[in-house]
């Protein structure tokens, strides 16, 4: 048990350091920042110890003056004794600097040519004059560099180690590494107090909106001084909006889907009551007629709702082929019982064969709830007519009845969720129409209230084309 305790604690501390933050994100951008200098600085250096090891002006200069401060001598052991301790000198100093390899090597000779003094590396070897002021030449496997000066009676040859490349950048790396970790915290203290400060206001906007209560989507209301932070107060703002129709909405809805359902129900237990008591043979009969549609009127609201749902949640599938044209055939094939119970006459204009690429089971409720509307209000005896077409941009489907027609003012409401027109008998569960609506929506397209035939009611519904093209 304690060490699940403490193991607890370590979980969220380890979680704390491995999540990402604003401040390591800025401090890591100054680090690769110190890094790319350090980076530029190194080869801004190689590129120029190259143009420099190309003359060797530092070799020429110091065997120069080493050269003529020889002159004035003449005696050999004064001139073998100040070369020895130039010599010693020198290659101390190399030494504790680190910066250049190897050690320097000297060699006197006197003016017929007889070595005075050389470096032990030197004294085995015998070194061939130097086609050239500078030359190279290879000491012991590694490539040196040779200058040779005369002044007086004395020749002086300096030999130094020619520095690769490995040993630059590593001697310079480290070199450059020194000053920038000095700087370093210079700045990058000054940046993680900057982002630290910077980020307080969204830190004290955040637990602004922690505080509030959890059914709580009124707007923010919150000061928001900076200008980086007002779109994300803005937007939250939208958000709380959006969230508060739907849950509006949402609540309406299941307001009036309660209130729809509670009529049929009530005549399901009256119905039942009498088929159970009643004595009566009509009496029975007439319950039994009247229990059947209200079972009827609530499985289709309970269907109309599921199908509701199923559009406000679902996303639209990707559109496939369809013959629109043969499936309309099929669907209103379905339809026509209906239509002969009211005596109305189907007709469908439309192309032999119309292939487009879209959502089936959206353009099947879209087709379905719009002609069962149109059997339904329209006048019994009627006609109901289907036009369907295609212009190569959009998808229209027009449908039309000879019914009572709808008002100019009930029309900016037909498509209400639960919303019927005064003076309908005919039983519906007023969804139809927001399916429709619905539908359209997610498919791109919208639908309209139109004329209708001589009078009547008609629905134009228009489907922008998908880029897909049937053969």
């Amino acid at each position: 048990m304690n060490a699940i305790r403490l193991s607890r604690p370590w979980s969220r501390l380890r979680a704390q350091i491995v999540q990402p933050t604003l401040q390591r994100r800025s401090v890591a951008s100054v680090l690769i920042a110190f890094l790319a200098i350090w980076a530029v600085l190194l080869g801004y250096l190689y590129v120029d110890s190259q143009r420099l090891d190309t003359s060797s002006p530092g070799l020429d200069k110091f065997g120069a003056a080493l050269t003529q401060s020889l002159a004035p001598i003449d005696d050999p052991a004064q001139a073998s004794a100040a070369i020895e301790a130039t010599s010693r000198w020198i290659n101390q100093r190399r030494r504790e600097i680190g910066r250049l390899p190897g050690l320097l090597l000297l060699e006197l000779l006197d003016d017929q040519g007889k070595r005075i003094w050389a470096s032990p590396t030197l004294r085995a070897m015998t070194l061939e004059r130097p086609a050239r002021q500078l030359a190279e030449i290879v000491v012991e496997g590694k490539p040196h560099a040779v200058y040779e000066g005369h002044a007086g009676r004395w020749t002086l040859r300096v030999v130094e180690p020619v520095r690769s490349d490995a040993d630059f950048l590593s001697y310079n790396s480290r070199f450059l590494l020194r000053y920038l970790a000095l700087a370093l915290p210079f700045i990058l203290l000054p940046v993680w107090w900057s982002v630290r400060v910077g980020l307080r206001p969204l830190q004290q906007f955040a637990e602004g909106i922690a505080h509030r209560a959890p059914d709580d989507l009124s707007p923010l209301a919150l000061p928001v001084m900076h200008r980086e932070l007002q779109p994300l107060g803005s937007a939250i703002d939208t958000l709380l909006e959006r969230l508060r129709r739907k849950i509006d909405r949402e609540r309406m809805f299941v307001q009036d889907a309660a209130h729809e359902t509670r009529t049929p129900l009530a005549v399901v237990v009256t119905q039942a009551h009498v088929l159970a008591h009643s004595t009566c043979a009509n009496a029975r009969r007439e319950a039994h007629e009247q229990l059947n549609r209200a079972i009827g009127r609530a499985s289709h609201l309970t269907q109309q709702l599921l199908a509701l749902a199923k559009l406000d949640d679902s996303v639209a599938a990707a559109p496939r082929p369809l013959d629109v044209a043969q499936a309309c055939r099929q669907w209103l094939a379905q339809l026509v019982p209906a239509a002969i119970a009211r005596g109305t006459e189907l007709e469908l204009q439309a192309p032999d064969r119309l292939v487009r690429a879209i959502d089936q089971a959206m353009l099947n409720s879209i087709v379905y709830n719009l002609v069962d509307n149109a059997i339904r209000y329209g006048r019994a005896n009627g006609n109901v007519r289907v036009d369907l077409r295609d212009d190569g941009e959009r998808l229209t489907l027009h449908v039309l009845d000879d019914g009572p027609g709808i008002t100019s003012e009930d029309r900016a409401r037909v498509f209400e969720r639960f919303w019927r027109g005064n003076g309908q008998d005919a039983s519906g569960s007023g969804l139809g129409l927001a399916i429709v609506r619905q539908a359209a929506s997610r498919l791109g397209g919208k639908v309209v209230v139109t004329a209708g035939l001589g009078g009547g009611a008609g629905f134009l519904v228009s489907i922008p084309n998908p880029d897909f093209r049937a053969t």
